[in-house]
């Protein structure tokens, strides 16, 4: 059995906003260069591409709906020409790509948070879209279904991946594990319009640390962070916008190992790309003590039943009986 060595690298930036060519073009930028330091992994933010709906946090409905209007032209579809381009950047450079989209639905009012997951060959080998869109978010993005609930098989290992809130989703992580996950992506937004006791960062920390201590494995996370470009193109309807979208440790990109601790220097705020490097023979010794998907379980006592049928919109159903009588 292999257990792989690798450079792996997380990106901390914000996108060119609701502007697909130059956000992708931002991330080819960043693919490259990750490369150019020896990575074979690189992390991008929740819905990188291109852009989080924060007017659902500080606008009403009605003063969001020509927003999500602007987000649904800048949503992309998998097999289209703009995301054709980091494809082939995670090929020309060798890299594993893990990024947040706004997936385009089939119907106007449909758009996804959905992660990729692209081997360094260039393929689309999975996708995964977010399970429960958070709080305000479900203004904005439709549901995602069981069947993206999958860890995949790629040169540096299995890799899994969840969107910011769903994190903390117990049975979604457990169902990552149970498929013998050992790098896991954990990708966000900042988020300061929380309460302002809440610590944006170190939540993000804890949950990632949770994740790798209990199923001990690499967690690796990468989060978005507010631009003034953002905070100018909300001051039109919400002449406060640099005050309620302005703190600090909103935003926490690093890497966390099996034993549930941070490995090198995060970043917290600031933009960049971290590196750390990952060995994946570094989860067999904690798994001697706790092993929650071996010796350290009872599955004649615990049942977890998966649904990963993809949804159905409509059951045609013909009643007609054609056989001659």
């Amino acid at each position: 059995m292999d257990f792989p060595k690798f450079k792996a690298a997380t990106v901390q930036t914000a996108p060119v906003y609701l502007n697909v060519g130059k956000t992708v073009e931002k991330a080819v930028a960043m693919i490259a260069e990750a490369a150019s330091n020896g990575a074979k992994l690189i992390a991008f933010p929740e819905v990188f591409i291109s852009g989080y709906p924060y007017w659902n946090w500080i606008m009403t409905p009605v003063q969001g709906s020509v927003w999500y209007e602007k987000l649904y032209r800048n949503s992309v579809d998998v097999f289209g020409a703009d995301m054709q381009k980091i494809y082939d950047a995670a090929k020309q450079f060798d890299i594993h790509v893990v990024i947040g989209i706004n997936e385009r639905g089939e119907s106007f009012g449909e758009i996804y948070n959905t992660n990729l997951i692209i081997d360094n060959l260039g393929n689309l080998i999975g996708k995964h879209r977010k399970l429960v869109p958070t709080w305000a978010e479900k203004l904005t993005w439709t549901s995602g279904d069981g069947s993206s609930l999958k860890v995949y098989k790629t040169e540096v290992g299995p890799i899994g991946t969840l969107a910011c809130g769903e994190n903390t989703n117990t049975l979604a992580r457990f169902s990552l594990l149970a498929q013998g996950e050992l790098v896991h992506i954990a990708n966000y937004i900042s988020l300061p319009v929380a309460p302002p006791d809440y610590d944006m960062a170190e939540a993000i920390k804890i949950r990632a640390a949770a994740h790798s201590f209990e199923g001990k494995l690499f967690t690796i996370v990468s989060c978005s962070t507010i631009s003034g470009e953002i905070i100018d193109a909300m001051k039109g309807n919400v002449p406060n916008a640099q005050e309620l979208l302005t703190r600090k440790s909103s935003a926490f990109s690093g890497f966390i190992g099996p034993n549930g601790a941070v490995i090198g220097e995060p970043l917290i705020d600031v933009e960049g790309i971290a590196y750390a490097e990952i060995d994946l023979s570094k989860c067999i010794q904690p798994k001697q003590m706790h092993d929650i998907l071996g010796h350290y379980n009872r599955f004649d006592i615990f049942d977890l039943r998966v649904n990963i049928a993809p949804t159905k919109k409509i059951t045609f159903v013909d009643g007609f009986d054609n056989q001659a009588s």
